[in-house]
Order: C-alpha cells, then sequence, then structure tokens
C-alpha cells in the first residue's frame, strides 16, 4: 500500500507485512493541489517557466524517470541570439519528433567563439529565458565548448536534430547517437529569417 501526493511523490510505503501507514500534509502542498482545480471562468498560470533552465547534472536527474517511463528525448542545439520565426517553426517541429524537448544553448564565450565578438546580442541567462517560454521547449542546458559534443554524447539522446543545411556527417554527436540506437533528423526552415539578417535590417535603417 502507498499514500502519494497529487504530485505522483510517494509520502508513505507499507512493507511486506501488514501495516498501518499514515503521513503528514503540508498545508502549502495542499494549497497548491487544490489551487489546480478552479472554475470555468479562472484562467490560472501553472507554468514556472525558468525552471526549464537546468544545470547539465539536474537534466540527468529529471530525464530518468521519462525514459524508465518510454518517453523520447530530443535534443538540438543552436545560439538563439535573437529569436526569430524560423527559430520558432523550428524548434516546434524538434519538439513533434518525440516526447521531451532538451536544447543545448551556446553560451556566451561559445557564440564569440563562433560568431565574433560582437556577438551574442543578448547574453546567455535572457536567450535561455526566453527559449524556456517557449510550450514546445522542455529543458534548457548550457554549454561552454565550441560544439555540443560532450554533452550530446552525456545525455545520448533517442533522436538528434539539426537544421536540413547540415548534412549527417557534419552533425556534431550523430555517430555517437546512431551506434547508441538513437535517430538523426534533420529539419528544413520553413520561414527564411537569421539572426544576421535582423541585425544588418537594423544596422541599415539606423544608418539611413
Amino acid at each position: 500500500s502507498l499514500i502519494i501526493a497529487p504530485s505522483g511523490k510517494v509520502l508513505a510505503e507499507a512493507g511486506e507485512e501488514s501495516a498501518v501507514i499514515s503521513a503528514e500534509l503540508q498545508a502549502e502542498d495542499v494549497e497548491d493541489a487544490r489551487s489546480r482545480f478552479c472554475s470555468v471562468a479562472e484562467r490560472p498560470w501553472y507554468g514556472q517557466d525558468c525552471d526549464k533552465v537546468v544545470t547539465e547534472e539536474i537534466l540527468q536527474e529529471r530525464l530518468v524517470p521519462m525514459r524508465a517511463q518510454g518517453s523520447r528525448v530530443v535534443f538540438t542545439n543552436g545560439c538563439f541570439d535573437i529569436l526569430h520565426a524560423g527559430h520558432v517553426s523550428y524548434l516546434e517541429e524538434a519538439r513533434r519528433c518525440g516526447d521531451c524537448l532538451v536544447i543545448g544553448l551556446n553560451s556566451d564565450r561559445s557564440v564569440q567563439a563562433l560568431k565574433g565578438p560582437s556577438r551574442p546580442v543578448n547574453t546567455e541567462l535572457e536567450r535561455a529565458r526566453v527559449l524556456a517560454a517557449l510550450g514546445c521547449v522542455d529543458f534548457v542546458v548550457l554549454f561552454g565548448e565550441d560544439t555540443p559534443l560532450r554533452l550530446i554524447t552525456s545525455l545520448l539522446p533517442d533522436i538528434l536534430v539539426k537544421g536540413a543545411d547540415w548534412s549527417e556527417d557534419q552533425i556534431a554527436g550523430a555517430a555517437e547517437v546512431k551506434a547508441a540506437g538513437g535517430k538523426i533528423v534533420r529539419i528544413a526552415f520553413t520561414c527564411q529569417a537569421s539572426t544576421t539578417g535582423i541585425i544588418d535590417k537594423i544596422t541599415v535603417s539606423t544608418r539611413e
């Protein structure tokens, strides 16, 4: 026998022998559970988007129960400096590939190494916060290397997603994911937008 909280947490568990079990309920937990039941007129906001931004260690812990339930973990990566419609369409499509979308986000140092000293426009924490607000995104984790190879090798997602402009042999971690039984998906961009293009447009407008 078990006593299970509305959140799914096991509060008390009986052993093999006959027993009487009990659990103490915390007032704040009861209030939180009750707040999730509302009338038709109410539209409470439950999401804590900032909780999606995690360290690699915490991410590994959170993926364990998901994988135990058979959920397919999808991974993609990028700088996502100035979020635009192309990014959003791409991430929505990536999420459709599985059950949990993890974004490996280039740190500020990593972006500078790839794009030059003038980038990123937005800091890593600002970029992570914006990505976390997207409903299709489950987790955001920063990495400081030039490529996400180490992170991908550590996570070994079920599905590794990258833009269709990348050939499979150019995708960091592709060989490792496939060797572990995973799949590579290349997604075409349906919106012709880019952070560089947006910056150039702003620069030209400012000069004029």
